[in-house]
């Protein structure tokens, strides 16, 4: 986004977040053996089922926790003071723990089509699921913004990284241990905001969009393959039909069709961009007085 936004302040729910990554990474930086109980082992979340919380809270590694931590507080801060403190947590805690349940059960499944038990007890964590998560929440709110220095929108930004991430992949030891859990968290959240999320004013959940459809995560070119298959699982999983999915406004192929959550989910982008929109202006007023100090001298 604009670079008056970058200097805005930062929230309260991140820069507490942020604290529990950093003293979690020291933590472990002291005293290694207590990752053993903190990370995702598979083998030893039974009895340690607590790590399905913990893990997705300690980062293994210096640049890990740099990048999870600066994030959250940059990134983060454009959703808070849109959603709430409270939703926030809720979105960032969910996120983690299923993206935590998914992990396990996809290594134990690894496990017995390979035998292989390097997936049964690799330690697992880190806060890439959250932090992808939370991009899709900005791509969900204000998909037009422009991060500033790159340029690029909103609504870009977790493809971009999720791209980056699989070809980062072919070139690290144990991608297993890390990309799951971005995979998995962005989906996660999509699935949040766009069928669960419950906005306060209208009792309305989710956010049927065309543009926030699973397909707007791909190029182009690729939306007429991936619209058909998204509808099906959609059907499977919510359990509606086509005709209730029209009576919504839901997407049915690449058509947007007209419902009240249409136009709901317009009408939430909006407030997004004019509560940045009033960030601004407030930071902006704030740096008058300095500079008119700054221009006297």
């Amino acid at each position: 986004m604009s670079s008056s936004a970058g200097t805005a302040g930062f929230t309260k729910v991140c820069k507490g977040l942020a604290v529990v990554l950093v003293c979690g990474h020291i933590a472990i930086q002291i005293c290694p053996s207590s990752l053993t109980y903190v990370a995702l082992i598979p083998a030893r979340t039974i009895p340690f089922g607590w790590n399905l919380l913990t893990a997705s809270y300690v980062e293994q590694s210096i640049h890990g926790v740099l990048i999870s931590t600066i994030g959250l507080l940059f990134i983060g801060k454009h959703l808070e003071p849109i959603w709430g403190s409270r939703e926030i947590f809720i979105f960032i805690f969910l996120v983690n723990f299923l993206t935590s349940v998914c992990t396990f059960i996809m290594a134990i499944s690894l496990y017995y089509v390979t035998m292989d038990e390097n997936y049964l007890y690799m330690p697992i964590s880190g806060f890439g699921g959250a932090l992808l998560g939370i991009l899709v929440g900005v791509k969900q709110i204000v998909p037009d913004q422009e991060f500033s220095p790159i340029k690029i929108k909103a609504k870009w930004l977790p493809s971009i990284v999720l791209f980056l991430s699989i070809v980062w992949s072919f070139f690290i030891e144990d991608p297993e241990t890390c990309l799951p859990i971005l995979i998995f968290g962005a989906y996660i959240g999509w699935i949040y905001l766009r069928y669960f999320q419950r906005k306060q004013e209208t009792k309305i959940k989710g956010d049927p969009s065309d543009e926030f459809a699973f397909s707007t995560f791909f190029p182009g070119f690729l939306r007429p393959l991936i619209d058909p298959i998204a509808s099906l699982f959609h059907q499977m999983m919510c359990g509606r039909s086509e005709g209730s999915i029209e009576a919504r406004g839901y997407t049915v192929g690449s058509v947007a069709l007209s419902g009240s959550d249409s136009i709901e989910a317009s009408r939430r982008r909006e407030r997004g961009a004019r509560a940045l929109e009033e960030r601004l202006a407030a930071k902006e007023k704030k740096l008058e007085p300095k500079r008119d100090a700054t221009e006297k001298v």
